[in-house]
């Protein structure tokens, strides 16, 4: 059967992301504040950050970039991402994000692949951004240092220009803000196209469940280019006129002193985080007594471990569920709700559908009349849930189906009262601390060495980081090779998160009759 959200429907208004956040800014929003920088304090109104974004607009139309043009975003969180993301969007652009710890290699094939005109990067990550751009044809000019570098425009360039912001036409439904970089449920990282209405929608369902307001006080260290910090930290705060505190990356006692320091009231992490705020002893020298919520998200979180972070921070605990795919959010426990059991992912957000379906027919499994339905993938429709895979009908069609509704490749039950539960996937994506890791690109490059003759990767479950890559390798004959060997070769070619931190050598590696590995096997060997 197909399940419809519990909430009542919520409008979702036919605009720019740029009108649906700024627009309605009155004399007092402008003076709250909209960004702190959560290292130096230093703090931005909601004034100065729409005169940043229009100026920032006004600089890129100059230089060329309008409707049409993708740029990429290629930096930590810092307040310069917020003005340099919703400027490019205000130019009538689209947002490319790279993660932070993108390769040379790979912010190549982003920049190739999404055809960026243009690349806003920061000089710590200069030495990636820059050969990856020049090797995807962008000179200097194109390559815009935020925090300065020789040789490049600057933020300050930008606001400087003196441009005004473009007077741009889109259609909401159809102009594309965002093409962040999903590995889906299978394979390469693919393009996925976010319209304007896509991201205002997830906003606006966002909201009704997780009630952000202009008193609120939101840690961001969850990383902005992915599409969880994007749109439930970012331009959900954003929103709702809270004040957005940003972290440049994770490090425990900084996470600590700021939202002690900063007074923070909502708290947005990933399962990894939550282990150390449930165990690391230094948790207890801090006050983090202003926190009203903690909520999980980009991979699932143990009821044992949700309970076991509540009671030692006092705090309500909470849990979401979603993909790139979906903008992100279709579940969420909401705000509100005390008797949610909190391993579940809570509830179907507002103008949402539903489905679960049995893994071998394809068929809906029935609603439970009590205790829990029988396991099946979940399938959701909504205003949310993505255009397509840019330039890849393939993937497109084997995700999204005809009527709307979308694969996620993750094994669901539902309980009488529409909580749900992740229980499995059929996905092959590794969660690897929130960070999406494919087999497929470390079995590519594994296959590039000369002593392996065939591999494959797999999650293996860990404690602290959710998932981490395990490597079955078949060696050529005759050939020796270690396991030391093996995990450097692939540390010297990938970031951190994508490492190989396990290897067992294996004489076959196990395939159906068309060739595809069968990874149910190897993971009944772990």
């Amino acid at each position: 059967m197909t399940f419809k959200s519990s909430f009542a429907d919520v409008r979702i208004p036919d605009s720019s992301i740029y009108e649906f956040i700024f627009d309605g800014l009155t004399a007092e929003d402008e003076a709250r504040v909209a960004v702190v920088e959560g290292p130096t304090g230093a703090e931005t109104s909601y004034g100065q950050l729409r005169d940043q974004v229009l100026a920032i607009a006004g600089g890129l139309a100059a230089r060329g970039i309008g409707v049409g043009d993708v740029v990429a975003l290629h930096a930590p969180n810092v307040p310069a991402f917020i003005a340099a993301f919703h400027g490019i969007l205000r130019a009538g652009a689209t947002v490319t994000p790279m993660a932070a710890l993108s390769t040379a290699h790979e912010v190549e094939r982003q920049l190739r692949d999404s055809a960026a005109k243009m690349i806003l990067t920061v000089s710590p990550l200069l030495p990636s951004s820059g050969p990856g751009a020049e090797a995807a044809g962008l000179d200097a000019e194109h390559v815009v240092v935020l925090d300065g570098a020789e040789g490049h425009p600057s933020l300050r360039d930008l606001l400087a220009s003196g441009a005004p912001a473009p007077d741009v036409q889109i259609d909401p439904s159809a102009q594309l803000a965002a093409i962040p970089y999903s590995s889906g449920t299978t394979g390469l990282p693919k393009g996925v196209m976010l319209t304007h209405r896509n991201l205002i929608a997830n906003i606006a369902q966002s909201d009704s469940a997780i009630q952000l307001d202009a008193h609120d006080r939101v840690l961001a260290v969850l990383p902005f280019t992915h599409i969880y910090g994007m749109t439930v930290l970012a331009n959900l705060a954003l929103h709702s006129r809270a004040a957005l505190v940003t972290l440049p990356k994770f490090d425990l006692a900084e996470f600590l002193r700021t939202i002690q320091d900063q007074r923070t009231t909502a708290v947005f992490i990933a399962p990894p985080i939550a282990v150390a705020l449930a165990k690391h002893p230094m948790v207890d020298e801090f006050d983090l007594s202003s926190v009203e919520f903690v909520l999980s998200g980009a991979a699932a979180l143990d009821s044992h471990l949700a309970r076991a972070v509540a009671d030692r921070l006092g705090t309500l605990m909470l849990q979401g569920y979603g993909m790139t795919e979906m903008s992100p959010v279709s579940h969420v426990i909401p705000r509100d709700r005390t008797d949610i059991d909190r391993g579940s992912i809570g509830l179907l957000v507002p103008n949402s559908e539903m489905r679960i379906v049995d893994i071998e027919t394809g068929e809906d499994l029935p609603a439970p009349e009590s205790g829990r339905s029988l396991p099946g993938e979940l399938l959701i429709r909504g205003p949310q849930v993505m255009v397509g895979y840019l330039n890849n009908r393939e993937a497109t069609a084997d995700t999204l189906e005809p009527n709307g509704f979308l694969h996620t490749g993750d094994i669901v039950e539902i309980d009488s009262d529409g909580n749900v539960f992740v229980v499995d996937r059929l996905k092959e994506l590794i969660k690897y601390k929130a960070y999406q890791v494919p087999p497929a690109e470390l079995e590519a490059l594994l296959l590039t060495h000369p002593k392996i003759a065939d591999a494959a990767v797999v999650a293996f479950p860990d404690e602290s980081a959710g998932e981490v890559p395990k490597a079955f390798v078949v060696v050529q004959p005759g050939q020796e090779l270690d396991a030391a060997a093996v995990m450097e070769f692939v540390a010297e070619r990938v970031p951190p998160h994508k490492k190989v931190r396990l290897v067992e050598f294996i004489d076959v590696i196990p395939k159906s009759t068309s060739g595809k590995i069968l990874r149910k096997d190897l993971r009944a060997r772990l």
